[in-house]
């Protein structure tokens, strides 16, 4: 195929994981300052009345895990989701016709902080890491369930991105089967190191930490990046820099890098875009008693900033209307606002 050196009105770049295809439409681009959120009515909810602030108080089920400072006062507790998505006992079959299901069996846990205004963005560090042992604890107690093949972690930010509750929380569901979305990942990596004998991701850290046009922050351990192939406009991925497949082997030295890159990277997101809504969550080899070597456990930063339209729902082929190393470079710029 033939380079050629001029401005293209979009390109269409390909995942060097998954395959899939994004548009970066630059013939339509917009300004990094465009995606500013204007004046967006964040609902706080009443401290007063929140579920969160006094998990006992109203009603929630007992801690399945709680930290507390030196004074004996609660900053992180771990409880059953008061609405669960899945419930604990063995999948059954719901067989109809051609058709095939099963119950949602499984566990759905919420992970939340005490600040009721203090989000993940404004955070520092040593807190990010009590989260991140919350998540491994967690991880590690569940992984063995019987029946539980995958552990989702994930965090909602704001309503577009599905927080019912402005708290800040975190959720965690150990679930019977593994997404579509990480059997691409992993059958994507296996190809990738089947043909070329190296990790994809760890090909793509490198690179990227060379290169450093789509570098949001770096540390010694972990690198947060824009993808090549951003699905969405100020996408960041956070990625350790050496080949790990399971996220609940990170040592606590490593939390510690892990928690300094990701700190970093959302809260540039929260300043650089006017504390938009987000989602993050964690991807990681599934615990399903197999071996995943090729695969690179990471974590995925996704704000909203656009909503998809009939040619996304129709293809699956996703928009972004900025290039993502312009995005990195509106991020590096507002790190230390």
């Amino acid at each position: 195929m033939e380079t050629k050196n001029k401005t293209h009105s979009s390109e269409l770049r390909q995942d060097l994981i998954t395959g899939d295809w994004v548009v970066i439409a630059t013939g339509r681009a917009k300004r990094p300052e465009d995606f500013v959120k204007n004046s967006r009515i964040i609902s706080e909810n009443n401290v007063s009345e929140c579920l969160f602030c006094d998990p006992e108080k109203s009603g929630q089920e007992k801690d399945i895990l709680i930290y507390k400072d030196k004074n004996g006062d609660w900053t992180l507790r771990v409880f059953p989701n008061k609405y669960p998505a899945f419930i604990g006992g063995k999948p059954q079959s719901l067989e109809e016709g051609p058709y095939f299901a099963m119950t949602g069996a499984g566990f759905h846990e919420v992970i939340v902080t005490r600040d009721h205004h203090k989000q993940a963005a404004l955070m520092e560090t040593m807190e990010i890491v009590e989260v991140f042992d919350a998540y491994q604890e967690r991880y590690l107690d569940l992984m063995n369930k019987k029946d539980v093949n995958y552990i989702s972690i994930f965090h909602n930010h704001g309503k577009e991105a599905g927080a019912s509750i402005a708290h800040p929380h975190s959720q965690l569901m150990a679930i019977p089967v593994i997404s579509p979305y990480v059997e691409l990942e992993l059958d994507g990596s296996e190809k990738y190191h089947r043909q070329n004998r190296h990790c994809v991701f760890c090909v793509i850290a490198e690179y990227e930490s060379k290169v450093k046009k789509r570098v949001v922050f770096e540390n010694e351990k972990f690198i947060a990046y824009c993808p090549f192939a951003s699905r969405a406009a100020f996408e960041v991925w956070v990625v350790p820099k050496k080949h790990s497949p399971y996220f609940e082997r990170t040592a606590s030295e490593g939390k510690i890098s892990l928690a300094e890159v990701f700190g970093k990277a959302l809260h540039s997101i929260y300043k650089a875009l006017g504390d938009p809504a987000y989602n993050f969550y964690i991807h990681t080899s599934p615990c399903d008693g197999k071996d995943y070597p090729h695969f690179h456990w990471h974590l995925e930063i996704l704000p909203h900033t656009a909503v998809w339209a009939g040619f996304e729902l129709q293809t699956g082929i996703e928009i972004s209307t900025i290039p993502p190393e312009a995005a990195a470079e509106f991020l590096r710029s507002r790190q230390n606002l």
